[in-house]
């Protein structure tokens, strides 16, 4: 059995003890994935099909650090703070997913360690 790594560079990772993604054999899992832009800070403050898109950004590129990519995902798990704008992030996700289709799950929860994420995305994978 083999155990692969994939860090995103966060300084949180050694201090709460995670990883952005962990491979095991073929199998990936990608831990909760918010909408971080790539200078810092928040992507589409307030949007949450930017944000959706966001996320789903950053999760492809985990994957590719891991051997595989969006079309080895076969579950995905939609975390949103507002289910009442679930079609806005399943309009992202159906973009990006619609031919691939893996088994998703969308749910409210109460927040986020930021306030102005409104999304956060788990996925996992089977490489080939």
């Amino acid at each position: 059995m083999t155990r692969k790594l994939v860090s995103s560079g966060s300084p949180h990772e050694p201090k709460i003890g995670f990883s952005r993604a962990v491979r095991v054999d073929r199998y990936i899992a990608v831990a909760g994935t918010a909408p971080i832009a790539v200078g810092g800070g928040t992507a589409c403050p307030g949007d949450v099909y930017g944000q959706t898109l966001r996320c789903i950004e950053i999760v492809g590129k985990a994957l590719a650090e891991a051997g595989a990519s969006l079309n080895d995902v076969v579950r995905t798990r939609i975390m949103l703070t507002d289910i009442n704008r679930w079609r806005d992030a399943a309009r992202a996700h159906g973009e990006v997913f619609g031919e691939i289709r893996p088994a998703c799950t969308f749910v409210e929860v109460s927040g986020f360690i930021d306030a102005t994420w409104l999304v956060e995305i788990e996925v996992d994978a089977v490489a080939p």
